[in-house]
C-alpha cells in the first residue's frame, strides 16, 4: 500500500532538486530523515518537509508505523516557468527564467 505526499510549485530548479532526491531513494524513512538533515544542499529542506508530510500521512490515515517505511520512488517534475526580464546595455532585456518543481515522495511498508 503506497503512501504519498506532493508539493507543487516549490520555487527551486529540477536539476538542484534531482540531486538531492537521488541519495534518499530506496533508503528506510528515518535513514532518509538523517541524511537530509545534515545534508550540505539547501534543497534539502524542503524534500525532508515533504518527506516528513508523507510519514505524517502514513501514520495518521493508514496507522502505519515509521520503523517499517521506505522510500519507493522521490519525483521531481518540473512546474510551470516564470519568466521575468532583466534591463541590459544599450536598451536590451535578457530573458530571466524563474523554475519551479513539482516533488512526490512515495513511501511504501517493507515486507
Amino acid at each position: 500500500m503506497e503512501v504519498k505526499a506532493i508539493a507543487k510549485y516549490v520555487r527551486s530548479s529540477p536539476v538542484k532538486m534531482r540531486k538531492v532526491t537521488q541519495i534518499i531513494k530506496g533508503k528506510r524513512v528515518e535513514e532518509a530523515l538523517n541524511i537530509l538533515s545534515f545534508m550540505p544542499k539547501a534543497r534539502s529542506g524542503i524534500v525532508e518537509k515533504v518527506l516528513k508530510s508523507a510519514l505524517a500521512n502514513a501514520e495518521n490515515n493508514l496507522g502505519l508505523s515509521a520503523a517499517n517505511l521506505y522510500v519507493k520512488n522521490a519525483l521531481i517534475d518540473q512546474g510551470s516557468t516564470l519568466k521575468r526580464t532583466k534591463p541590459r546595455a544599450r536598451g536590451r532585456a535578457d530573458l530571466m527564467r524563474r523554475r519551479t518543481s513539482h516533488i512526490t515522495i512515495i513511501l511504501e511498508p517493507k515486507g
